[in-house]
């Protein structure tokens, strides 16, 4: 197993592959997937923008990517209006928009060599992301690299269920997971 950088090229080309890995480790309809699809496109176009890909062989068993948070990104303006007095998280952010690791690979450690691997060098101060507002491993894999709660029972428009707004400075904590 190895960790793979994906260019902007390399992760739309993948893109698929990409949707595969995260349909298996969200349960997430296949309604979603176009959708998630144009909103995964249109974020390799944000600054700053990273991919990572844990391979086996040619099969993706996880992934990762995130890129510079910044106003007028609507995952930004959303959290941004909900923290309110603590917005300032957001200063100079990485926004880890998603990490996934299909099923058979999860609990081995891949999830939190993907999260340390893109933080790791990082221009940014802070790392944000959104997850289910539940005690889940992923939960419990971002407190142990040092993440907290920013904000819970967080909904974004016409999503259910609520989410948890994760922050952290960087670098991250070293690793106990």
């Amino acid at each position: 197993m190895h960790i793979a950088t994906l260019d902007r090229a390399g992760f739309t080309a993948r893109i698929n592959e990409l949707l595969a890995v995260y349909i298996a480790a969200m349960p997430a309809p296949a309604g979603e997937l176009y959708g998630r699809r144009l909103i995964m496109t249109g974020h390799s176009a944000h600054p700053g923008f990273t991919a990572l890909a844990a391979m086996e062989g040619d099969h993706v068993a996880g992934f990762c990517y995130g890129f510079h948070g910044a106003p007028g990104q609507w995952w930004h303006d959303r959290v941004s209006t909900a923290l309110g007095d603590r917005a300032s998280w957001l200063a100079d952010c990485l926004e880890l928009a998603e990490l996934h690791v299909r099923p058979q690979y999860q609990g081995a450690g891949l999830g939190s060599g993907l999260l340390r691997s893109l933080t790791a060098g990082r221009p940014e101060q802070t790392v944000l992301l959104s997850t289910m507002d539940s005690e889940t491993v992923a939960r419990r894999m971002y407190r142990a690299a040092g993440f907290s709660d920013l904000l819970t029972g967080f909904l974004f428009e016409g999503v259910q269920p609520p989410y948890a707004i994760m922050g952290a400075k960087l670098p991250l904590k070293p690793s106990r997971w």
